[in-house]
């Protein structure tokens, strides 16, 4: 089984899939980064030479091979729901969580990102707020239809976000104890 997080850049997938799966006693892997380490270089500048289309037959093939691991949870790509193909294959690989956030919340946290700029491209060239605006009006029916769990990210640590996911997907958890010590310098970055 493969729990796959889903959502929009900078809604906490990220942050979120260690914690879960150390909840679980499982491995976790960010799709985004295995892109980047196979390519040798930013999604930046895979867009920037191969164009979305080079991206996202990338991110697909990668998508193929992870979610036929099991006891993996798997940070995605936030447009990894624009194949169809991608969304066929993660729900019948285990329960995919849509960790949603406001587009106010997205704007904020992206334009405090000092790294967003230099590793992401931008997907429409206006101002964050209006281009995570307009991506969304796209993306949001995909993210509902691929989803059979959807959790706020928005108005806790990204522990508590875990601990909700694992209690709703109903799966054994670690009884050792988890950090829940909140703002620290392990969750520096994280956003509520």
């Amino acid at each position: 089984m493969v729990i796959t997080l889903i959502g929009y850049r900078g809604c906490g997938k990220s942050s979120i899939a260690p914690r879960l799966a150390k909840r679980l006693e499982w491995n976790w892997i960010d799709s985004d980064r295995v892109i980047e380490e196979r390519a040798g270089c930013s999604i930046r500048q895979i867009f920037e030479t191969e164009g979305e289309v080079g991206f996202r037959k990338r991110e697909s093939e990668i998508m193929a091979e992870l979610l036929q691991q099991d006891r993996l949870v798997l940070a995605s790509g936030g447009g990894v729901i624009l194949v169809e193909e991608n969304r066929i294959r993660m729900k019948a690989s285990g329960p995919v969580v849509w960790l949603h956030a406001s587009i106010d919340a997205l704007a904020k946290r992206l334009s405090r990102d000092r790294f967003a700029g230099e590793n992401r491209p931008s997907l429409t060239g206006r101002p964050i707020a209006e281009e995570v605006a307009e991506v969304m009006a796209i993306r949001e029916p995909l993210y509902r239809e691929c989803a059979t769990i959807i959790v706020d990210s928005e108005r806790e640590w990204p522990e508590q976000v875990a601990r909700r996911i694992a209690r709703q997907i109903d799966l054994p958890v670690s009884d050792r104890p988890h950090d829940e010590q909140y703002p620290d310098a392990e969750h520096e970055g994280d956003e509520l």
